[in-house]
């Protein structure tokens, strides 16, 4: 199948981290959802995402996006052991807001308000930015995720230990590294196909 590419002249691209539901426009032609087989639905895991462009264009190659979505599955659903939801979201956040996707940022945020109660402190955290004050716990969750993102080295023995002197075991720490590293990989891969659109509904 050949891929088509896309522009969208008249699209208003948010230029603000914000906690409204935004859209997503591609740069490549997704996968059309009327021709979705089997092994694209397989892909997809949910059959909810094949009402997503960004889905249907990841499902271009399938196998790949199973693996993707389970991985993401695992790393923020999977939560009997380590750490709590809402911090895991903070994780994918910060490392958002560090690399610049407003797209991503809005999703998890939201994510991260839902779980936490914490609706003013994850905004303090989009509007000014990964080296927001927040407290103990959340600084240490912040800065290790940025850390990592900004570049995997940088993450080591300083960042561990501000984690456990937060209170984190190593389960929690491995969590903190997952829901980061994963995000770093999407941020670019959503930034490097597509661009956010406005708040849904306007």
């Amino acid at each position: 199948m050949t891929e088509k590419t896309l522009s969208h002249p008249d699209n208003r691209e948010p230029t603000a981290f914000t906690q409204e539901e935004l859209g997503w426009a591609p740069w490549l032609e997704p996968f059309p959802a009327d021709q979705l087989t089997d092994r694209h639905w397989a892909g997809l895991v949910d059959a909810s995402r094949a009402k997503s462009p960004y889905f249907l264009l990841l499902a271009r190659d399938p196998d790949i996006l199973q693996a993707r979505t389970k991985t993401d599955k695992d790393i923020f659903h999977n939560t009997s052991n380590g750490l709590p939801r809402a911090e895991r979201e903070l994780a994918a956040t910060a490392t958002s807001r560090s690399n610049g996707c407003i797209f991503c940022a809005s999703l998890h945020s939201r994510f991260a308000t839902q779980y936490s109660k914490r609706g003013p402190d994850v905004q303090r955290l989009l509007d000014e930015g990964v080296e927001a004050d927040i407290d103990g716990r959340w600084n240490a969750i912040i800065e290790a995720s940025v850390a990592l993102t900004d570049t995997p080295i940088a993450f080591g023995d300083r960042q561990i230990e501000a984690l456990r002197e937060a209170g984190l075991d190593d389960l929690e720490i491995v969590d903190v590294i997952n829901g980061a590293a994963f995000f770093n990989w999407a941020n670019r891969l959503m930034l490097s196909l597509g661009e956010p659109t406005p708040p849904v509904g306007r």
